[in-house]
């Protein structure tokens, strides 16, 4: 099959309603033709995710660096308005605006909802496009239509659990977390319930897929037919890329042959997208061409608005508490932590993690040092921990992984406050 013409034509657009038409002919993502005339901007308003990838460290972040996930600043829908501003200004065929993390869109409705509305209360023109791991879409599809977003993208690695309990480590789902193939059985019905309500619905849904070597490359044909089958617009198959720091950083990339061979036979099936540049989560510009640090300094204070972006940004912080009213236990006596996400406008409860004790006694406090770096290890997708005591060992274990410890004896609510303090704080200092 000669696939360079389907490569170096537009899509085939037929069938699609005059608006949709002329939004998906300005999209990049979407017509091959776009990407050579018209930019997009990502904006970063969804920091945090409810799933966890095997190949994915959103906490590692290159400026040259291009892979989703990756950002170098967290905005909130207002500072994302302002930034949207800047870069109308400067970039004139600036045609869509996208939101795509560093974490999933739906993961963080309001800031997502929020950034939209009022982009589009400023410019009537520009042209929405989301995407999503498609967990949450059952909830927030109908949502997505009344707002009249035309383009959806949802990452679909899989139909059959145990084949995604290899890429997934775990799902947060309603706040339950679930492993295994249970929670990657949720994934997967949410994922195709959300495909095929948007199709039907008139929504344009490009279906992402990551290729890994021995694990779901085999299954990907049947993925296509699948969302072929519940309306999906075109797929587009991706490279694994193994970022450091992930579970996968250490497994093979996928070579360009593996996965132009893989887009020839899945292009007898459905559109396939063979332009992707698996763009940051703060991209803006053309798709061959990031302009992101020209505007690194176009956000800050927000006057308007008296905003103070670290105020919005959502942390995972997990407690040791014996009963779930006080930070009333040692980090290394606790057995179970409760794990909380929010900020100081709220917190929700995630889970109770149980954990393994991380001193077993005096006998042993300078022993096993493996076990104690495993146990650390439990909290990698937390930003602080808050215990009444902690050792000093702890606490560098911790630090080194980029988690901070914060020592109080008071209620839950106020220790998650007074963490939140502290974190924005050190974030200040960062940036």
């Amino acid at each position: 099959m000669d696939c360079s013409s389907s490569c170096n034509n537009s899509f085939n657009l037929s069938g699609l309603s005059s608006d949709t038409l002329e939004k998906t002919n300005r999209h990049p993502c979407y017509s091959f033709e776009a990407h050579r005339r018209y930019a997009r901007m990502h904006l970063p308003v969804a920091p945090n995710c409810n799933i966890s990838c095997n190949y994915c460290n959103r906490k590692f972040d290159c400026l040259h660096e291009s892979r989703p996930g990756v950002t170098s600043e967290i905005l909130t829908p207002f500072l994302a308005l302002q930034k949207f501003k800047a870069v109308r200004e400067k970039i004139e065929n600036l045609s869509v605006v996208g939101i795509a993390g560093p974490g999933d869109a739906l993961a963080n409705w309001d800031n997502t909802k929020l950034s939209i509305e009022l982009i589009r209360e400023h410019d009537q023109e520009t042209v929405f496009c989301l995407s999503t791991n498609g967990l949450m879409l059952p909830d927030y599809a109908p949502e997505i239509v009344g707002l009249g977003v035309n383009h959806v993208t949802v990452t679909v690695n899989c139909l059959e659990p145990e084949t995604g309990e290899n890429i997934y480590r775990y799902v947060n789902y309603k706040g339950t977390r679930y492993t295994g193939p249970e929670g990657v059985g949720i994934l997967i019905k949410n994922q195709l319930a959300g495909v095929e309500y948007l199709a039907q619905n008139g929504v344009l849904v490009k279906v992402n897929v990551v290729m890994i070597k021995d694990i779901n490359d085999r299954h990907i044909p049947d993925v296509v037919r699948k969302v072929k089958d519940l309306g999906a617009f075109m797929t587009n198959i991706m490279p694994l890329i193994p970022a450091p720091g992930s579970a996968f950083e250490n497994y093979p990339q996928t070579s360009m042959k593996e996965l132009n061979k893989m887009r020839d036979i899945c292009q007898i099936e459905l559109k396939q997208m063979r332009h992707c540049r698996q763009c940051r989560a703060d991209a803006i510009g053309m798709l061959d061409v990031d302009r992101s640090g020209e505007f690194a300094a176009t956000t800050g204070y927000d006057e308007e608005h008296s905003v103070d972006h670290h105020k919005y940004r959502e942390y995972k912080i997990a407690v040791a508490s014996k009963y779930g009213k006080f930070v009333d236990q040692h980090f290394g006596h606790a057995s179970e932590f409760t794990v909380y996400q929010g900020n100081v406008s709220g917190f929700r409860l995630l889970e109770k993690r149980p954990v393994e004790k991380y001193c077993a006694g005096m006998e042993e406090c300078d022993l096993e040092e493996s076990r104690r770096d495993k146990i650390v290890d439990t909290f990698k997708d937390c930003d602080a921990i808050l215990s009444m005591r902690i050792g000093y060992h702890a606490r560098k274990r911790l630090a080194d992984k980029g988690i901070i410890s914060v020592e109080t004896c008071e209620k839950v609510k106020n220790g998650l406050n007074h963490a939140v303090q502290i974190l924005n704080d050190n974030n200040r200092e960062i940036a």
